[in-house]
């Protein structure tokens, strides 16, 4: 899969592509269909398929201060959508001029004269151009002028619940990564570097790998959680993971602490995952150490029992 960053990177004789447009934060099961439906309709044609997305996220360009919680990173959205069969990840820097453009002047310039698309397939509710003004109907009759079609996909939805970011956001903020997951399609992701602590929990017998993560991350609700801590090398390792301040020790810092499970390694300095597959518990101030101690015992249980036949 290409990746470009902006359309500078366009090759010499580029010829047309099916082209499906988006955010795509999380590519959930939604954007799993949707992005399905492009490179199926790419390969129909004998064309590339381009997904384009954008850098910052549009709402923190649009009204500053409003960046909502980012369900995965660009680096993990390409792998995602390499999955899925996409020829070229297109990544345009979202800027406060784009946010002004007229629709139809992004269709002309984006669409027709740079990436010479053939067909469109997006949501039934995208939107695009200044003040969101563009819709799926403005694509068609603007495909009809400048000769591509459009396709507006039907949400995804399960048992009533219409999957689409902003809900998984929800999910993840109230704890309940298993209803992430549902909508997913897979564990929700949360990466990062891991930091040094304050060595609290090597001396309570169960050392911690510490995640530093990106600014914007989806960090789930306080509570311990049964993991995969997943390395850089391949490895997909059991852990129980707490979420939150330490109240037991009067702690104000939130952190990310991951005790993997049968694994003496350091894992300082290195990038890990940790895919968050069910919550055990929320946090708690114990009256004392012991207690804490008891019920991490049985923390790494329930771990070790959730996660036995993954």
């Amino acid at each position: 899969m290409q990746r470009w960053r902006g359309l500078d990177d366009l090759p010499g004789g580029w010829g047309r592509c099916v082209v499906t447009i988006g955010v795509f934060d999380g590519v959930h099961r939604g954007h799993q269909q949707l992005i399905g439906r492009a490179v199926d309709l790419a390969r129909e044609r004998g064309v590339p398929s381009v997904l384009v997305t954008f850098d910052p996220h549009p709402s923190e360009v649009v009204r500053p201060g409003s960046h909502p919680a980012q369900l995965s990173s660009l680096r993990r959205r390409s792998e995602l959508v390499e999955q899925l069969g996409v020829d070229v990840f297109c990544v345009l820097p979202f800027t406060v001029e784009v946010s002004r453009m007229p629709a139809d002047e992004f269709v002309h310039e984006v669409l027709v004269d740079r990436l010479h698309v053939a067909a469109v397939v997006v949501g039934e509710n995208f939107t695009f151009g200044s003040k969101a003004m563009g819709t799926v109907d403005l694509l068609r009759t603007l495909g009809r002028r400048f000769g591509f079609v459009t396709e507006g996909a039907d949400l995804v939805t399960d048992d009533g619940v219409t999957y689409s970011s902003t809900y998984i956001r929800a999910c993840i903020d109230a704890g309940d990564v298993a209803a992430a997951a549902q909508a997913l399609g897979r564990p929700h992701r949360l990466e990062g570097i891991v930091v040094r602590g304050d060595g609290r929990g090597r001396d309570l017998g169960f050392p911690t790998a510490n995640l530093s993560t990106a600014r914007f991350a989806a960090v789930p609700a306080d509570g311990v959680y049964a993991c995969w801590f997943v390395h850089s090398d391949g490895r997909r390792l059991r852990a129980a993971v707490s979420v939150g301040t330490n109240p037991t020790f009067s702690g104000r810092e939130r952190r990310v602490e991951a005790f993997v499970l049968d694994v003496s390694e350091d894992f300082y300095g290195q990038r890990v995952a940790l895919d968050f597959v069910e919550r055990l518990r929320g946090m708690e101030k114990f009256d004392g150490v012991e207690a804490l101690i008891a019920e991490m015992h049985r923390d790494v249980g329930k771990t070790r029992d959730l996660l036995a036949d993954s």
